[in-house]
C-alpha cells in the first residue's frame, strides 16, 4: 500500500484508529500523535480525536510518517486475511455466521458503554472470536451516558455522574443503506413507532452493531430508552431488551446475516430468539411455536447469575402493554400463552415475567460461566424441569476467560524466564505502577468541595513493597469489607516494620445500592487514619484503564464473595500474565483453578449462606494467611534478593493458568461444544422445513397429551451371577414404542457422577399397548441406588430442554 497524499493517508489513520484490534507494535505511531494522551491512555481513538489537528496534519504530510501508516494498515488487512483456528475446523463443521447479543460491551476505555463483568466477558470474547477468526457478529445496544461515572464527596460519599457519550467522538461509524442514507429500523408499540439508528464498530475481524434511539423524529420518552445501562425503572429496562433482541434482529436481517446460531448473552437478550422464530413463521408459513422448535435448535443462552434475584422480572401487565401488538400480530398467539413462557408456573397469572425463563424456553442450549456455576444454575432453573433430577437439569458450563493481549503488559515477565529476570520484571511493573497511582491522584482523587480543592491523602505507595489489590463492584455479598472485620489488625499487617504492605482499591456500589455505598464510604475512612495514611490508597471512578493499570501491578489480587455467589468473576484472571497472584475465596473460577502451587484460597469450599460465624472465621484465615504464609513468601530472600518461593508461584501461575483461563479458550469451547452442535441442529430442522416444524410440534404436543397415561404394569430386579437382572413392563397408554426410553439411573453421591443406564425393549410386546424391558448388567454400585424411569425419546428432540417429562418407579 502507498499513500500519497496526506488526505489519504488520513482517511486510513482514522480506519485504523477506529478499528479496537491494535496490537503493541503499533504503539509508537500512537505516541508520535500525542504522546501524553497515548501514555494516559494506550486508545489510538480517544488519542487521535484529542491530538493537535495541526500537529496531526504535519505529520501526515511527512513521507516516512505516511509510510509508518501504510505499513500498519497492510499488517491489519494481512491480519484480517490470515486463518485463524477456526479455519482448521472441519469445514462441513463450521458454523457460517453466529450472532451474538449483549446488553453491554468492555472494549475500549473510548467506547463507555459497560458495566463490568457481563460487558468484560462479552468484550473479551468478541476480541478472542476476532483473533480466532470464529464467524461472529455482534449486537448491543449504544447508550447515551452509559454506566454512572464515580466521584466522592470530601466525606467519602459516592456521587453518580453521566457524561454524554457525544458519537462523534467514539469509535464508531454509522450504518449506511445501500443508498448512502443512514439506516433507520422502525418498531411498532402500542405508543406508536420508535425509530431506532445503528452504528458499526470494528473489532478487528468482528463486527459490533450498536443500537440507539436518540433520533430526532423519536418523541423524548423514546430518544431515552438507550440513555443508561441498567438505570431507570423496569419500563425503561423492558424497552431497552425490546430494542435489543426484536430490533437487534430484525437490523442483522436487514444487513443481510443469515446467522445459523444466536448466542444469548444473558437473559437481558431473550428476544431476540422470540424474533428468530417471528421471521421464521412467516417465511415457512407455520404457527410460531412449530417456528420456535426450528429458532431454539440454534440458540444458546448464556446465564451470568448466581442468586434468583438477578434475573429480570417484568409485571404481566407491563410486558402485554408493551408487546401485545407484537405478539398478536407478529407471533399469531395470544398474549397470555406469550407471558407463560417467562413464567415457572405458566398458568399463575400472579406470577412476574422473568427474562431467564423466557431464554431457557427459546434456547437449545444453557450453560453457566464456571464449574461451580454450572452446578448452581441448575438449582435455579430446576423448577422448570420438575421431578428431574438436579444433575440432569440441561445447564452446562464454559468458564469465562480474559483476552490476555488487553490485559497483559507488552514488557511483562515470561515465565520460563530464570528466577532473577522474572522477578526484576515483576519489581519494574510494581515500580511503574506505584509512579501510576501517585499520577492518578489529582484525576481520581481530588474534587472541588465547599472549602475549594479537596484531595484524599497524597498515595505514600512504595516499589518495594508487597502490593494487594482489591477492586470490583462494591456488593454486599462480595464482602468487601471482610479486610475491614479488625482495622486495627489490617493497620498493624499494613505498617509492619519489617514485612509491610500496601492496598490500592477501587469499585464503585450501584446508585441505588445503600449498603454498597456505605462500605466505599468505610473504607475511604480508613485509609484516613493516621497509621496507615499512605498506605491504602481508594481510587475513584473504577474503569477499563484503571483495571488495566491494576492487574498489570499488584502482587497479591484478593477477593472475597460469599460463595456461591460470584457466577465466575475474571479480575483475578487479568492478573496471571502479569505474573500477579491470587487468593480467594474458593468460588467461580478459582473453585476450579486453585491449588497451593498457583496461589492461596479462603473458605473450605462449601456453603454457609450469610452466616456471621463464617464471616468471622474467614476474616482470622485473611489476616492469618497475609501475615504469615504470604508475608513470609514475599519477603523471603536469596543472595541475590529474590524470594523463590513466591517466583516459583507466579511461574506455575503464568504457565498453567493464563491459557486455561483466557477468552481464547473460552471462545474455542463454545465453538466445539455449542456453537457446531447447534449450528448442525439447525441446519437439520431448517433442511426439513416448514415439515419438520410440523412434525416436531405435534410430536410434543402429542406428549404432553398422552403422558398421563404412562404407567409401571410390573418391575422385577434381582441380583445373580454378578449380575443385576431387570424386567420391566410399561403401559403406553396412545403413545408408542419409539417415543420413550426407559433407564436404570442413580443419582451422583459420593463424588461418583449421576449413571444412566439404557434397558433395551424386547422384541414382542406383553398386550396391547404395554411393552416389556430387559436388561442384565453388572453395576458400579449397590443396586439399591438404582432406580427405573420413563423418559421422553425422539432423535432430533433434546430432552429434558424440549420435552422435560419423566416417569419414575416409585
Amino acid at each position: 500500500m502507498t499513500l500519497q497524499t496526506a488526505e489519504q493517508a488520513g482517511e486510513v489513520l482514522t480506519g485504523l484508529a477506529l478499528g479496537l484490534g491494535a496490537t503493541g507494535e503499533e504503539d509508537a505511531l500512537w505516541n508520535a500523535i500525542d504522546p501524553a494522551i497515548w501514555a494516559e491512555t494506550h486508545n489510538p481513538w480517544t488519542t487521535l480525536a484529542r491530538a493537535s489537528r495541526v500537529h496531526v496534519r504535519g505529520l501526515l504530510a511527512d513521507a516516512a510518517f505516511r509510510g509508518k501508516i501504510a505499513e500498519i494498515a497492510a499488517a491489519r488487512e494481512a491480519a484480517r486475511r490470515a486463518p485463524g483456528w477456526f479455519d482448521g475446523l472441519p469445514e462441513g463443521k463450521r458454523p457460517g455466521c453466529i450472532a451474538y447479543f449483549s446488553m453491554e460491551y468492555m472494549l475500549s476505555e473510548s467506547l463507555p458503554i459497560y458495566s463490568g463483568g457481563l460487558g468484560n466477558v462479552a468484550g473479551d470474547q468478541l476480541k478472542a472470536a476476532s483473533d480466532l477468526n470464529v464467524p461472529v457478529v455482534a449486537v448491543g445496544l449504544l447508550f447515551a451516558q452509559g454506566y454512572f461515572r464515580q466521584e466522592f464527596t470530601p466525606d467519602g460519599q459516592q456521587r453518580a455522574l453521566y457524561p454524554f457519550n457525544d458519537p462523534s467522538q467514539l469509535p464508531v461509524r454509522p450504518v449506511l443503506d445501500e443508498n448512502g442514507d443512514w439506516l433507520r429500523l422502525a418498531l411498532d408499540v402500542p405508543a406508536g413507532t420508535i425509530w431506532i439508528r445503528a452504528w458499526q464498530v470494528q473489532v478487528g475481524r468482528a463486527t459490533l452493531y450498536l443500537l440507539d434511539t436518540n433520533d430526532p423524529a423519536n418523541p423524548s420518552s423514546v430518544r431515552c430508552i438507550t440513555t443508561q445501562l441498567y438505570g431507570g425503572d423496569a419500563g425503561l429496562r423492558l424497552r431497552q431488551e425490546i430494542v435489543l433482541g426484536i430490533a437487534g434482529w430484525r437490523l442483522l436481517m436487514r444487513l443481510g446475516y443469515q446467522p445459523e446460531v444466536c448466542h444469548l448473552n444473558e437473559g437481558h437478550a431473550a428476544l431476540a430468539a422470540v424474533e428468530r422464530a417471528r421471521v421464521l413463521r412467516l417465511e415457512l408459513g407455520v404457527s410460531f411455536r412449530e417456528a420456535l422448535m426450528i429458532a431454539r435448535a440454534g440458540t444458546v443462552f448464556t446465564t451470568h447469575t448466581a442468586v434468583p434475584a438477578g434475573f429480570d422480572r417484568f409485571p404481566p401487565g407491563l410486558v402485554a402493554g408493551y408487546l401485545a401488538e407484537y405478539v398478536i400480530a407478529g407471533l399469531d398467539m395470544p398474549v397470555e400463552e406469550f407471558i407463560a413462557l417467562g413464567r415457572e408456573t405458566p398458568g399463575n397469572e400472579a406470577e412476574p415475567f422473568n427474562m431467564a425463563w423466557l431464554a431457557i424456553r427459546v434456547s437449545g442450549a444453557v450453560n453457566g460461566v464456571s464449574a461451580l456455576h454450572g452446578e448452581v444454575s441448575r438449582a435455579l432453573f430446576a423448577p422448570l424441569f420438575p421431578r428431574w433430577p438436579e444433575a440432569e437439569v440441561p445447564v452446562g458450563h464454559v468458564t469465562n476467560g480474559v483476552h490476555v493481549a488487553t490485559w497483559a503488559a507488552p514488557d511483562r515477565g515470561r515465565p520460563e524466564q530464570d528466577d532473577a529476570t522474572l522477578w526484576s520484571h515483576r519489581c519494574a511493573a510494581r515500580t511503574r505502577f506505584v509512579r501510576k497511582i501517585a499520577d492518578q491522584h489529582a484525576s481520581r482523587q481530588c474534587f472541588i468541595g465547599e472549602g475549594g480543592l479537596e484531595c484524599f491523602p497524597v498515595p505514600a505507595l512504595r516499589p518495594d513493597v508487597l502490593t494487594l489489590g482489591f477492586a470490583r463492584r462494591f456488593a454486599s455479598y462480595k464482602r468487601p469489607d471482610l479486610l475491614l472485620t479488625d482495622p486495627d489488625r489490617l493497620a498493624r499487617l499494613l505498617a509492619d516494620p519489617t514485612r509491610p504492605m500496601q492496598l490500592v482499591l477501587a469499585g464503585k456500589a450501584h446508585p441505588a445500592d445503600v449498603v454498597g455505598q456505605a462500605l466505599i464510604t468505610r473504607w475511604i475512612a480508613f485509609s484516613r487514619r493516621e497509621d496507615v495514611l499512605g498506605r491504602v490508597v481508594f481510587l475513584a471512578d473504577y474503569d477499563m484503564e484503571l483495571a488495566r493499570i491494576l492487574v498489570r501491578g499488584v502482587d497479591l489480587w484478593i477477593n472475597t464473595p460469599r460463595r456461591p455467589w460470584e457466577a465466575c468473576g475474571t479480575s483475578g484472571m487479568k492478573v496471571l500474565a502479569n505474573g500477579g497472584l491470587n487468593f480467594s475465596e474458593l468460588d467461580g473460577w478459582w473453585a476450579e483453578a486453585f491449588t497451593p502451587e498457583v496461589g492461596w484460597a479462603l473458605g473450605d469450599g462449601k456453603e454457609h449462606g450469610e452466616d456471621p460465624a463464617t464471616d468471622a472465621a474467614e476474616a482470622e484465615a485473611l489476616y492469618h494467611m497475609l501475615e504469615t504464609e504470604i508475608a513470609g513468601a514475599f519477603y523471603a530472600r536469596d543472595t541475590e534478593n529474590v524470594p523463590t518461593a513466591w517466583v516459583k508461584r507466579m511461574r506455575a501461575s503464568m504457565t498453567s493458568l493464563t491459557p486455561a483461563f483466557s477468552a481464547e479458550r473460552a471462545v474455542q469451547d463454545y465453538t466445539t461444544r455449542y456453537y457446531i452442535p447447534a449450528a448442525a441442529r439447525y441446519r437439520r430442522r431448517l433442511d426439513g422445513g416448514a415439515q419438520e416444524a410440523r412434525d416436531l410440534a405435534a410430536w410434543r404436543d402429542r406428549l404432553a397429551a398422552q403422558w398421563g397415561d404412562l404407567r409401571f404394569a410390573a418391575v422385577s430386579r434381582n441380583d445373580a451371577d454378578g449380575l443385576h437382572h431387570v424386567a420391566v413392563t410399561v403401559e403406553l397408554g396412545r403413545l408408542e414404542a419409539g417415543d420413550v426410553r426407559l433407564e436404570l439411573y442413580a443419582d451422583p453421591r459420593s463424588g461418583a457422577e449421576a449413571e444412566v443406564i439404557d434397558v433395551p425393549a424386547v422384541s414382542k410386546t406383553v398386550s396391547s399397548g404395554a411393552l416389556r424391558y430387559e436388561l442384565s448388567v453388572a453395576l458400579k454400585r449397590p443396586a439399591s441406588e438404582y432406580t427405573v424411569r420413563v423418559v421422553p425419546f425422539h432423535s432430533e428432540v433434546m430432552v429434558p430442554l424440549e420435552a422435560n417429562f419423566i416417569l419414575w418407579e416409585h
